[in-house]
């Protein structure tokens, strides 16, 4: 299985507009610290899936038919921009799974065009060719899903954003799960009342609650990348922060 961070960014992404914080001033001076709309694409014996829509050139970076299906978090404009432009095309429907919301985002459920949705509900396994993918509640404000998902030979990785925490069952599931491998919300730098999204610290909570081989930080704002410029805080071996463009192998794990 391969995962490939298209996006590790929070909404407005870094540089964050009109910002001049260092970490925005630097992503603009260096193309490698830009950090777009968060979303992974997901690789496994001829199985592509891509995990978020909030990239805009979604109709220019995957040709019809080289996806097999769209995976939501959640309905937030930053999370699935990108299907606005993507649902005028032609051809085969483009599957898009994500978790049941009645407001959805703008009028993509009235006029969906080429893509077909599909309710995901809590720990209900949905299965796209090689993957199979179990819906966990996430903590947001709006209904939102992390994914837990599994290749044909074994490999797991989750993908926990956007969340402040996780829900004692979320926790329950994955340390039922077996080894895996995970990403996860990292929005902001340490803060006393994080709101809706992971701090740095309780970040490293989730990881060690979980228990996951290896972490990845995701949705990334800019506060927090000018906070680790100055700050520097030491990193565990298994923890890493995501960037843009980065790609890994998940291998299978024994128990």
């Amino acid at each position: 299985m391969r995962v490939s961070f298209l996006g590790t960014g929070a909404a407005g992404g870094v540089p964050l507009y009109g910002c001049v914080c260092q970490a925005c001033e630097r992503a603009r001076a260096e193309s490698q610290f830009v950090r777009r709309p968060c979303s992974a694409l997901i690789e496994c014996d001829g199985t592509r899936v891509l995990l978020d829509a909030g990239l805009m050139d979604l109709h220019e970076r995957f040709a019809p038919g080289t996806l097999d299906a769209i995976v939501l978090t959640h309905y937030h404009p930053d999370h699935v921009q990108g299907l606005f432009h993507l649902r005028w095309g032609k051809g085969q429907p483009l599957r898009v799974i994500a978790p049941q919301d009645s407001e959805g985002c703008g009028d993509l459920f009235k006029h969906p065009g080429c893509l077909a949705f599909q309710t995901a509900h809590k720990f209900e396994p949905i299965v796209v060719g090689a993957l199979a993918l179990t819906p966990l509640p996430l903590v947001h404000s709006k209904p939102t899903l992390g994914y837990a998902i599994e290749g044909k030979s074994g490999q797991r990785f989750a993908y926990l954003t956007d969340t402040l925490g996780l829900p004692p069952k979320s926790i329950q599931f994955l340390r039922a799960w077996g080894d895996f491998d995970m990403a996860i919300d990292c929005s902001y730098p340490p803060m006393e009342h994080p709101k809706n999204h992971n701090d740095w610290q309780v970040a490293h909570q989730c990881a060690a609650a979980v228990g996951a081989r290896r972490t990845w930080l995701t949705h990334v704002g800019h506060a927090l990348d000018d906070w680790l410029m100055q700050e520097s805080p030491p990193l565990a071996t298994h923890i890493q922060l995501a960037r843009d463009g980065i790609t890994t192998t998940i291998q299978p794990l024994t128990r």
